[in-house]
C-alpha cells in the first residue's frame, strides 16, 4: 500500500491540500492509499486524522513566531518523528514554508526515499531568493502558484510544475436564496479583514469606523463581513459591541461566493483572496497593518514595492493600497466614495485585473494538476 504524509501549517493549507487530495481520491489509478497529516476539519473530512491540533501550530509575523520559537521547535521535531515513522512514499507540504519546510529538510536527511512535493512555492521573488540554493537538498518537486515562478526554480534546476492558483477555479454549487441575509434593495460592500485573530483585532475597528461614515452619507449600503468558522464568533461579538446595524457575517463558503458576486465594491486586507475578488469581477481597495516592529523588519528584508500580487505582477498599481498609517477610516472611507462616484475607474480596474488573471490560470485547476503530479510520483 502506499503513503502520503500531507504536511500543512494553517487552516488555508488544509483547504489546499483537501481540495487536492480530493482530486487524488477521485483519480488515481491507485485506491490503496494510506494517509496521514499535520491538518484540519478539511483534510478530517477526509478521514484523515491530525498528529495534533493545526492551531498549535499557527503563528501570524516575526514577533509572534520570536515568542514561540521553541514551542515551534518542538512541534518540528514531533512532526519529522511521526513523519519517519508512518514511513511515507510521499511528504506532502503546502505552503507555511517555515514549518512546513523546516519538517521536509530534516525528513530528508533522516530518510532520503521519501519523496518531498511541495505546493505553493516560497516567495523568494518577495525576499530571501538564496533560500532557493538550500531547497534542491530536499525538495523533488516544487508546485507553482505563478507562471513567472518559474525561472527562479529553473535557474537552480529544481523540478518544477505551474499548476495556477486554487482561488482562480470555478466552482459550480447550488444556488441559496440570500435573500433573507441581505436586502435586495441595498448595495453590498463585502469586506475581509482577515483570517487571524491578530489580523481581525487590527483591522476589523478601522473598518467599523469607515462603515459608520459610509453610513453617516447614505443608508443605501449592506457591509458583509467574510469571515471563517473559526473567527466568525470573534468578528460577530466586536460587531454586536456596536451600534452598527446594516452589517452580516458570513462564514459558509458557498454564500460567501453569491455575496461576493453581487457585490458592487470590496475592501480587503492584502493577500491572496484579492485574486477572489478580481475573479468575481468586483473592484476593490487593499488594505492591511502590522505592529510596528513587524513593520519595520519587513521594510528592511522585502524588495517589491507593492503589497498585492495583481500590482507585483504588472509592477504598478492596479488596486490601490492602503498600508500602515494610510490604513485608516477616513483614508479608506474617501478611496472607496471616490471609485464609487467614477464607474469608469471601476470598470478599467476589473479590466485590466481580467488580463492579469488570464495570465496566472493553468490549464485545467490548480488542483487537478497537483494531484497528477502526486500520482506520477506514486506510480513511479
Amino acid at each position: 500500500m502506499k503513503k502520503i504524509f500531507i504536511l500543512t501549517g494553517e487552516p488555508s493549507g488544509d483547504k489546499l491540500a483537501y481540495k487536492v487530495i480530493s482530486k487524488l481520491k477521485k483519480n488515481s489509478p491507485n485506491p490503496n492509499i494510506e494517509y496521514s497529516c499535520v491538518g484540519g476539519k478539511h483534510l478530517n473530512s477526509l478521514g484523515i486524522k491530525s498528529i495534533f491540533d493545526l492551531e498549535e501550530i499557527t503563528y501570524i509575523g516575526f514577533t509572534s513566531v520570536l515568542l514561540n520559537i521553541f514551542k515551534i521547535k518542538n512541534k518540528i521535531n514531533k512532526t519529522v518523528e511521526e513523519v519517519i515513522k508512518f514511513n511515507p512514499d510521499i511528504l506532502f507540504s503546502v505552503d507555511s514554508p517555515d514549518f512546513t519546510l523546516r519538517v521536509a529538510e530534516k525528513v530528508k536527511k533522516l530518510n532520503n526515499k521519501i519523496k518531498t512535493v511541495h505546493y505553493v512555492a516560497p516567495q523568494v521573488w518577495v525576499w530571501r531568493e538564496g533560500r532557493v540554493k538550500k531547497f534542491k537538498n530536499y525538495l523533488d518537486h516544487i508546485l507553482l502558484l505563478f507562471d513567472f515562478e518559474k525561472k527562479y526554480f529553473d535557474k537552480e534546476n529544481i523540478p518544477n510544475t505551474f499548476v495556477g492558483h486554487p482561488l482562480l477555479e470555478q466552482e459550480i454549487k447550488n444556488k441559496i436564496d440570500i435573500s433573507n441575509i441581505v436586502s435586495s434593495d441595498k448595495k453590498i460592500i463585502s469586506l475581509f479583514c482577515g483570517s487571524r485573530s491578530s489580523e481581525v483585532n487590527l483591522l476589523l475597528p478601522i473598518l467599523i469606523d469607515f462603515i459608520n461614515m459610509m453610513n453617516a452619507k447614505s443608508d443605501n449600503f449592506t457591509f458583509v463581513f467574510h469571515a471563517t468558522d473559526a473567527n466568525k464568533n470573534l468578528i460577530s461579538e466586536k460587531i454586536n459591541n456596536t451600534n452598527v446595524e446594516n452589517v452580516e457575517v458570513i462564514s459558509e463558503e458557498n454564500i460567501k461566493k453569491q455575496i461576493l458576486d453581487k457585490s458592487i465594491f470590496a475592501v480587503s486586507k492584502s493577500g491572496t483572496v484579492s485574486l477572489e475578488i478580481c475573479s468575481a469581477k468586483v473592484p476593490s481597495i487593499i488594505i492591511y497593518k502590522m505592529n510596528f516592529l513587524n513593520f519595520l523588519i519587513v521594510k528592511m528584508l522585502v524588495k517589491i514595492k507593492f503589497a498585492n500580487i495583481i500590482n507585483i505582477i504588472n509592477n504598478k498599481e492596479i488596486i490601490p493600497e492602503l498600508i500602515q498609517k494610510e490604513c485608516n477610516a477616513k483614508e479608506i472611507y474617501n478611496s472607496v466614495v471616490y471609485f464609487l462616484k467614477n464607474p469608469e475607474l471601476m470598470k478599467k480596474q476589473i479590466i485590466d485585473c481580467e488580463e492579469t488573471l488570464t495570465k496566472i490560470r493553468s490549464k485545467s485547476s490548480s488542483s487537478d494538476e497537483a494531484s497528477a503530479v502526486l500520482t506520477k510520483f506514486l506510480i513511479g
